[in-house]
């Protein structure tokens, strides 16, 4: 057992401890002395604190753990595929089975999406494609248990304050009843039930749709869709707005131009030389309003002029190319099977502890790059192209191991 765990450990890039047992011991002592303190402060009761961790113990199987002494470091591999190769998170047989699923749900749920954008203003086919991504349209199975997760997370993990706030939220869903525990199931990250919501999201956005007074994100279709829904107005969806368009940029057009807080008027986008693809003008209503250049692989792939609503698609999963597939996967959803017209150019198989490093030497120079966490956000990719462009070299707006190599 103990070679296995270390096995895993070694994958995911966390030392190994001499034994499991002094941490199950320190885990323990967590509970009693650190946790269980708050929890009853916050009304949770000892009968449901104990229900909540009994025959608990730490996962040291879970990703971003940090282990007692030790310091968090960055991870040489990328486990998360939101943050991997931009081309392969749109390969066909992924998104084309949450379109196709989305289509066929269309239909029988149609009353009950129509109703929905009635309320919130939030389209079905965004609703069924977030459905389709997060859980499969509800068939996938949750193999973790939910206070496990969370339970090593808040004790061990990089970012331990987070889920400290979500475990407690989970002790609050049992204290009041509103969920199970044996329905506390949940992904490796301790996201539950068919919109894989986090405890504080469910708290916050979880809605009763289909009339039986209680919120049912595990069994209930209504419940579950208006719930994505209302997630999404909370996070400020602009109601009658697209979420996007695929666009062609022009050399003139420097990549670096790209991110939220580089917002202009979709109509001076235009002026720039930037078009719809497939020679449709921009609707008058999104040419008049604020739109942002998106270019998820920088000049190595397709480029978005995009809206607010595609920054509340990412409160959902902090990925912009999560935000693209649920976007894109609602435009086919309502309009047919159309691929992207731009192509994904090939990218140089980097380390996140490559990019990591290429960051901080970025940061040195005085770059925000939005953290040196090895993940190429917006920030990390207009910083490549403006030092690209100030070093004589062609702004491609994403890293390659030439830049890597350069910046070391």
């Amino acid at each position: 057992m103990l070679a296995a765990i270390a096995a895993a450990l070694i994958a995911f890039g966390v030392a190994t401890p001499a034994s499991s047992a002094p941490i199950d011991d320190q885990f323990q002592a967590w509970l009693a002395r650190d946790l269980w303190p708050e929890a009853k402060a916050r009304g949770i009761s000892r009968a449901t604190f104990d229900a909540a961790f009994a025959g608990v113990s730490p996962n040291l199987k879970l990703p971003d753990l940090v282990l007692p002494g030790e310091k968090p470091k960055t991870p040489k591999m990328q486990h998360q595929a939101e943050f991997g190769s931009p081309g392969n998170y749109f390969a066909e047989k992924t998104i084309g089975a949450v379109t196709a699923g989305g289509r066929s749900r269309a239909g029988a749920n149609a009353r009950t999406l129509a109703a929905i954008e009635k309320r919130y203003g939030v389209p079905g086919g965004v609703v069924l494609a977030i459905w389709g991504r997060e859980s499969g349209f509800g068939a996938a199975k949750m193999p973790y248990d939910a206070f496990e997760v969370l339970g090593t997370k808040a004790f061990l993990a990089t970012r331990k304050d987070m889920f400290r706030n979500e475990l407690l939220a989970g002790l609050e869903m049992l204290e009041r009843g509103l969920v199970s525990r044996d329905a506390m199931r949940s992904s490796w990250a301790g996201a539950l039930g068919q919109p894989q919501f986090l405890p504080t999201s469910f708290l916050k956005h979880a809605v009763d749709f289909d009339g039986d007074g209680r919120a049912d994100i595990w069994n209930s279709t209504p419940d579950t869709l208006a719930s994505i829904a209302n997630y999404l107005v909370g996070y400020g969806w602009v109601k009658g707005r697209d979420w996007g368009f695929e666009v062609s940029v022009p050399d003139s057009v420097t990549c670096a131009l790209e991110g939220p807080d580089q917002g202009k008027k979709i109509s001076d986008w235009a002026a720039m030389g930037i078009t719809r693809v497939g020679g449709k003008p921009f609707p008058q209503g999104e040419a008049r309003a604020e739109g942002f250049l998106m270019m998820p692989a920088g000049r190595n792939g397709p480029a978005f002029i995009v809206t607010p609503n595609f920054y509340v698609l990412k409160e959902y999963n902090e990925s912009d190319l999560y935000a693209l597939f649920i976007g894109h996967g609602a435009d086919r959803i309502a309009g047919g099977d159309r691929r992207f017209s731009g192509g994904w150019g090939k990218v140089d198989g980097l380390y996140r502890s490559d990019i990591a490093a290429m960051q901080r030497a970025l940061e040195k120079l005085g770059y925000d790059v939005g953290g040196a966490d090895g993940l190429p956000g917006f920030k990390t990719r207009r910083s490549i192209g403006d030092w690209q462009a100030r070093n004589g070299r062609a702004a491609t707006c994403f890293p390659d191991k030439a830049t890597v190599e350069a910046l070391r």
